[in-house]
C-alpha cells in the first residue's frame, strides 16, 4: 500500500546532495563560536534577511522563544494572534518560561491581525497592567501571506506605539515565493524574525532568528539558558546551507502543486475546498461524513493527514 504523507511540510528527508554536504561539512565547537559551518549559516541568512546578526536554533519553537524573551522581560506582554504559532501551538513556553504574558486577539480570516484591535490591546502604562511591548505577526499563517502592504501599516502603528515587532518566518521563504520579492524585503518591517529551515527547504532540523546584533546576543543567551547551546552543530547548519542554495525557488512547484491538488479535491462530491485561498502550500478541506468514511475504507492508498484539522459534515 503507498503512504501520502500529507501532515506537513516537516516530514521531507534530506536528499542525497544534502546528506552529502552534512557528511562533508567542518565543524567546531558552536558554544564557543568555533563551528565554522554554523558562522557561515549565521552570517548567509543575516544578510538575506537584511539584519546584523542571526543565532541558530534547534527548532522554531525555541528561535521563537528566544526572541520573545530578548525583547520582554518579566511581566512584559505581547500581542499575538489567537491561531498563532507562538501562542497556540509552541506549549506556551513565553508564560511558562520567559514570564511573558500573552495577549490574543482573532487572527482575520487572511492571517492578519485588525489594526484597530491591536490599539485597543495595548495597555495603560499603569501598574495595574502588563507592559506591552511587542507585537507577533506570523508569514504565512495557515498558508496565507500577509500582504506587504499591511506589513508597512502594521511597522507605522507599532513604531507610534513603541512596539518592537517580530516575526514567526517558519515559512517566510513560502511567502517571499509568493509575494515575488526578496526575503529583506518582508524582513525589513521586523525587528527580529525567526525563520526555518525544516520546513518545505527539506533540512532536518534548525532554525534561524536574525535581528539586531544585540538582541541576537540576549537571544544567544537563552538559547544557552535554555539547554539549546550546540557543540559540532557544523552538520546540521550544513542542510541548512544546502537547503538555502537548492530549494527555495522550489517552494514554487510545492505551491502549484497544492493548488492542483486543491483543484481536483474541489472536484469530488462531498469535499468542499476554497481554491482561490489556496496561496502557498496548505490545503485546507471540509469533508462530507460519508465521503470521509468512504475514503477511510477505499484501501487503495494511505494518506496521512493532521489529526484534529479536518472538518466533517
Amino acid at each position: 500500500m503507498r503512504t501520502i504523507d500529507l501532515r506537513s511540510d516537516t516530514v521531507t528527508k534530506p536528499s542525497p546532495g544534502m546528506r552529502a554536504a552534512m557528511a562533508a561539512a567542518e565543524v567546531g565547537d558552536d558554544v564557543y563560536g568555533e563551528d565554522p559551518t554554523v558562522n557561515r549559516l549565521e552570517q548567509v541568512v543575516a544578510e538575506r534577511l537584511g539584519k546584523e546578526a542571526a543565532v541558530f536554533a534547534a527548532t522554531g519553537t525555541q528561535s521563537n522563544l528566544i526572541g520573545l524573551m530578548a525583547h520582554c522581560q518579566r511581566g512584559d506582554e505581547y500581542i499575538v494572534g489567537q491561531q498563532a504559532h507562538t501562542y497556540k501551538y509552541e506549549g506556551g513556553g513565553a508564560a511558562v518560561l520567559g514570564s511573558i504574558q500573552p495577549q490574543p486577539i482573532d487572527n482575520e480570516p487572511d492571517g492578519s491581525l485588525d489594526l484597530d484591535r491591536i490599539v485597543e490591546a495595548i495597555k495603560p502604562d499603569d501598574s495595574h497592567f502588563a507592559r506591552t511591548k511587542l507585537l507577533a505577526l506570523e508569514n504565512t499563517h495557515a498558508g496565507k501571506v500577509l500582504p506587504m502592504a499591511y506589513l508597512a501599516a502594521a511597522e507605522a502603528l507599532a513604531r507610534h506605539r513603541n512596539l518592537a515587532l517580530h516575526l514567526d518566518g517558519a515559512r517566510l521563504f513560502n511567502a517571499v515565493v509568493k509575494l515575488g520579492v526578496d526575503a529583506a524585503t518582508v524582513a525589513k518591517h521586523f525587528d527580529t524574525v525567526s525563520v526555518c529551515l525544516s520546513k518545505g527547504l527539506g533540512a532536518p532540523l534548525g532554525s534561524l532568528l536574525v535581528g539586531p546584533r544585540s538582541l541576537i546576543d540576549q537571544a544567544r543567551r537563552w538559547r544557552k539558558v535554555l539547554g539549546g547551546g550546540m557543540r559540532q552543530a557544523g552538520v546540521a547548519a550544513a542542510a541548512g546551507l544546502y537547503a538555502l542554495e537548492h530549494n527555495v525557488d522550489r517552494l514554487a512547484e510545492d505551491h502549484a502543486n497544492a493548488r492542483w491538488r486543491a483543484g481536483a479535491l474541489a472536484a469530488i462530491d462531498g469535499v468542499a475546498v476554497d481554491v482561490d485561498r489556496v496561496q502557498t502550500n496548505m490545503v485546507y478541506v471540509t469533508i462530507a461524513a460519508s465521503t470521509a468514511c468512504r475514503c477511510a475504507t477505499s484501501g487503495r492508498r494511505s494518506i496521512v493527514i493532521p489529526p484534529g484539522r479536518r472538518s466533517v459534515w
